[in-house]
């Protein structure tokens, strides 16, 4: 399978730059995965399609303003030939692997080596606020970098960094987005972008659910390389993705185990919930088989690099909730494993006709 046939065509003025004036009231573009039919709907009247007794799933994973920028400091490590060596680089923190030391994404990555020194402050007559040193190089420029170690560094992120809004959002981020760009049921920070399927609840379409009869819990993976790298080959076997941080609670575990028995559907809220899910069903089938369902969850932490495309054989969900994706991406993957590729991008074409609005702030899909 090439990369090439999960091709669309997107306007750019159909990239939503902002979120919708009021929090809950996108679109919602409703797909029967059984019948390949689809239908317009509206967010709002989520409470009244899903059914009492299915579990909904969310991430709860809270975004960090985890785009920086920092000077570069001449040390021996820096050619003296290097130009520019006091330009200003952006940083992306993507993932913490330590108490003091991050994963990476470094712009102009090529100006930027291991050895060197990193200045970070609100502004340039400051002293900086942070220090890092640059301890190794990867290709697309990926760095780690370990911080001078700073007891208040969360507070010092919160002030000097920036909401890390994707490359297609063609503004700087406000003061908006630190609300915005952030689910309403946030909790764990960690994440380098938003959980964009989450992105559409509010307290009271959250009590609506519950009133109907729908059980919530929650999951977290910190969202980072592994969710949104671009794709760099043309055949989709090539495709290996970052790993990601995650956490399966003991009351999310115990819920997933109950609904499996009893035949209830599980519904996912984004992409990185159900690559959670089915990464730990994964871990399950090799460990142990429960008699009737053949999968028992144990809550725990790890690590995830799981790749779902077309062929794949779900075990957990029977729905998904998500945001559209992009063009050629993983996730348009993910989504078409679940509802079919030719489903998927006939369900996309008439998304792009009836005007919906895509991606990270955009409308959202709901795949049962």
């Amino acid at each position: 399978m090439r990369v090439a046939d999960f091709h669309f065509d997107l306007p750019e003025e159909l990239i939503a730059q902002s979120p919708p004036p009021v929090r809950g009231s996108s679109r919602m573009l409703i797909l029967d995965r059984h019948a390949g039919e689809y239908r317009d709907d509206f967010f709002r009247n989520l409470p009244q399609i899903l059914q009492p007794g299915d579990l909904l799933v969310l991430n709860d994973s809270r975004v960090i303003p985890a785009r920086l920028y920092a000077t570069r400091v001449r040390s021996p490590h820096t050619q003296a030939s290097s130009p520019d060596p006091t330009g200003r680089i952006e940083v992306l923190l993507t993932q913490q692997l330590g108490s003091n030391e991050w994963s990476a994404l470094v712009r102009p990555g090529r100006k930027v080596q291991p050895g060197e020194r990193l200045h970070f402050a609100a502004s340039s007559e400051v002293p900086p606020l942070l220090e890092a040193e640059v301890l190794s190089a990867a290709d697309y420029g990926e760095r780690i970098l370990r911080f001078t170690p700073t007891p208040d560094f969360r507070a010092i992120l919160d002030r000097i960094g920036h909401m890390p809004l994707p490359p297609y959002i063609h503004r700087d981020d406000t003061q908006d987005d630190r609300e915005r760009y952030q689910t309403v049921f946030s909790h764990e920070p960690g994440s380098a972008a938003a959980p964009t399927a989450g992105l559409h609840f509010t307290p009271e379409i959250l009590e609506q659910l519950r009133h109907r009869g729908v059980q919530i819990e929650t999951i977290t993976l910190h969202v980072g390389l592994g969710t949104f790298q671009p794709v760099r080959t043309e055949d989709v076997e090539d495709i290996h993705l970052h790993a990601e941080h995650y956490t399966l609670p003991p009351a999310t575990a115990e819920a997933v185990n109950a609904a499996l028995r009893e035949g209830r559907r599980i519904i996912a809220a984004g992409t990185t919930t159900t690559r959670t899910l089915e990464h730990c069903a994964h871990i399950a089938t090799t460990e142990a088989f429960e008699p009737h369902t053949g999968i028992r969850l144990h809550p725990h932490s790890g690590q995830t690099s799981i790749f779902i495309r077309p062929g794949f054989r779900f075990r957990i969900i029977d729905g998904l909730l998500t945001n559209f994706h992009l063009p050629q991406s993983t996730l348009l993957m993910l989504v078409s494993a679940l509802a079919g590729r030719e489903a998927v991008l006939a369900a996309y074409t008439h998304a792009v006709r009836e005007r919906y609005r895509f991606f990270s702030y955009g409308d959202c899909m709901l795949i049962l």
